[in-house]
């Protein structure tokens, strides 16, 4: 449980800017934490659990005979919608200025409570789909819905926290991106038996675990006179973020792109590897077994080296650190494919994710643009997280077809990953 942090979660603000717009200078305290790390857990879970269980087995019950095919075909059309509903959603909540009789609202909670019901909702009939055109409609919007969420969430850190308190905030919220498989996979394989219960679990637990956050936690309003201009041009323009005005923005984009993109390496044919590679007995056992070492590294490390980053006030030496830790992970998998290296490798990428997590998301919020743009620019960044998830086939699978087999794979990941850790020293205005 993290400490309690300060009085009040009244932001403070100077004279010329509304609290909605000002850098927060107040530490918030610990039930602010603990419903913000419950709403991005109920997220993730609905997020990575379809994906890693209940989608697999859907799609093979409706059309065996094509089951990767229109799998990577309902996967890769969710993706496509998380990359468009991200900064989309983020910016019009940028702009949002919500009256319902004399009250105003501020400008995200209304997004995330509408979007954790839309998202529960289609979850709820993604169940009941018995056509492959059905799930993949039902879980477009699920990924729609999910990614609104998530934009008006991830805005929420520059909105209320202080920079001094980010690192160890955002490592918080980072253990839920891995929490949340797990989570999920004892719900709807130990808890729930059944794809249709599976999903109606999912849509229980986004539900009990995100409203909680919208309902309960202060949200700054945005007066009208300071709310940007709603123009559909405009707005479609301002999703280009130009690396000449704004290059510490643009070098942490690539970075996490090029991070993410290694992660994505790395992992997509794990059980293929321990198959294949180590010839594992039981590789679908090996994975779960890995998953679990993995989780337990990532959360040894996150909300510490995001405290230490705080502390020192430096975040570039701690993001070239977790890299290199990662790359040694894989470089392990390359070379020795044995499965008392995978699971030592499992420990070190865990350990690095959990600390490049928390420490590079404090580091982006530090140069985004212009704090009106907020949540749509971190929408911009998430195209970052989610692009890769499509990159990442496209890559692999003619690596380990053609070009050398799963070494080859691993020493890629290796040299994508620290490329896009130590380019990091390339930000100017941050430490």
């Amino acid at each position: 449980m993290p400490p309690d942090d300060g009085p009040s979660l009244t932001t403070r603000v100077g004279p010329a800017l509304p609290a909605a717009l000002a850098e927060p200078t107040v530490p918030v305290r610990r039930g602010w934490i603990v419903l913000f790390f419950s709403a991005n857990l109920g997220v993730w879970m609905a997020f990575f659990t379809p994906i890693q269980i209940l989608l697999p087995t859907q799609v093979e019950l409706i059309d065996p005979a094509r089951k990767e095919t229109m799998f990577g075909l309902v996967t890769g059309l969710g993706a496509l919608a998380a990359v468009v509903a991200n900064p989309l959603v983020g910016a019009l909540s940028d702009r949002t200025c919500l009256r319902v009789g004399d009250r105003e609202y501020g400008r995200r909670h209304a997004w995330t409570l509408l979007s954790a019901i839309l998202g529960a909702a289609s979850l709820a009939i993604l169940g009941q789909q018995r056509t492959i055109a059905g799930v993949a409609v039902c879980w477009v919007v699920a990924q729609t819905c999910l990614n609104a969420a998530l934009a008006t969430l991830t805005a929420a850190v520059p909105d209320r926290v202080p920079v001094g308190q980010r690192g160890r905030v955002s490592g918080w919220i980072g253990i839920p991106q891995s929490l949340g498989l797990v989570v999920g996979a004892v719900l709807v394989t130990a808890v729930v038996t059944g794809n249709a219960a599976g999903y109606l679990a999912l849509a229980a637990v986004v539900l009990v675990l995100a409203l909680p956050f919208a309902l309960l936690t202060p949200d700054d309003v945005l007066p009208r006179t300071h709310r940007p201009p709603l123009r559909p041009v405009a707005l479609l323009r301002s999703m280009w973020i130009s690396p000449r005005a704004h290059p510490d923005f643009a070098w942490a984009w690539g970075t996490r792109f090029l991070v993410q993109v290694g992660n994505a390496l790395g992992t997509l044919y794990l059980l293929y590897f321990l198959a294949d590679g180590v010839r594992y007995a039981d590789p679908e056992g090996g994975l779960l077994v890995l998953i679990l070492i993995y989780t337990a590294g990532m959360m040894a490390t996150a909300v510490t080296a995001g405290r230490l980053s705080d502390r020192s006030g430096r975040r570039k030496i701690f993001v070239i650190w977790s890299g290199v830790i990662m790359a040694v992970a894989a470089l392990l998998l390359a070379i020795w494919p044995l499965w008392p290296m995978a699971m030592l490798a499992a420990v070190l990428l865990g350990a690095g994710y959990g600390a490049y997590l928390s420490v590079d998301a404090a580091l982006i919020t530090q140069v985004l643009p212009r704090a009106t743009d907020r949540a749509k620019d971190l929408g911009v960044i998430n195209i970052a997280n989610s692009a890769p998830q499509v990159l990442g086939p496209a890559i692999s699978a003619p690596t380990v077809v053609h070009l050398g087999g799963y070494p080859t794979l691993y020493a890629l990941t290796a040299v994508v990953t620290l490329l896009g850790s130590v380019f990091v020293v390339r930000i100017r205005s941050v430490r």
